[in-house]
């Protein structure tokens, strides 16, 4: 297997893509933060703030700004990102879902995945004053689409 983001000499470049024709992309990521049931409780009080809608709107930036966070990520234009946070009485914690699209000559499984890391980070910034244990986890890919690899899934 040969890893894109290295030249024959095995140094690390950003991957020539003008030759690619743009498709349409999608890509599907998630996280969880995991926290007691007290913390949970938290969440959706007056005092302590809307902390899901500043976490959605945070997952949304961080999406924007992948580019400029990891340092091989070409620029794109996106052109929708969502990000889901459910509270999840079972996990005790939020669980949050990101998708990000573009018509590009790259995918948006990075943007993907900076939306539902950065949106578990605020819950967590948010949070921090009642419990420093929480935990971020099970930060993953659960779908891409489009481009020459096709669709994957988990």
């Amino acid at each position: 297997m040969t890893l894109t983001h290295f030249d024959g000499s095995g140094r690390a470049h950003m991957v020539d893509v003008s030759d690619k024709p743009a498709t349409a992309r999608i890509a599907t990521a998630a996280a969880e933060v995991r926290m007691s049931a007290e913390t949970l409780a938290l969440i959706g009080r007056a005092e302590k703030g809307d902390v899901l809608g500043v976490a959605r709107l945070a997952g949304i930036m961080g999406a924007k700004k992948t580019s400029e966070l990891i340092p091989l990520c070409h620029p794109l234009p996106i052109t929708k990102v969502s990000v889901d946070l459910t509270p999840d009485p079972a996990l005790p914690g939020v669980r949050i879902e990101a998708t990000v699209k573009t018509t590009g000559q790259t995918g948006v499984e990075m943007e993907a995945l900076t939306a539902a890391t950065t949106a578990a980070l605020t819950v967590y910034d948010m949070l921090k004053a009642a419990e420093k244990g929480m935990e971020i986890q099970n930060v993953r890919l659960l779908l891409k689409d489009g481009g020459k690899s096709g669709r994957y899934q988990r």
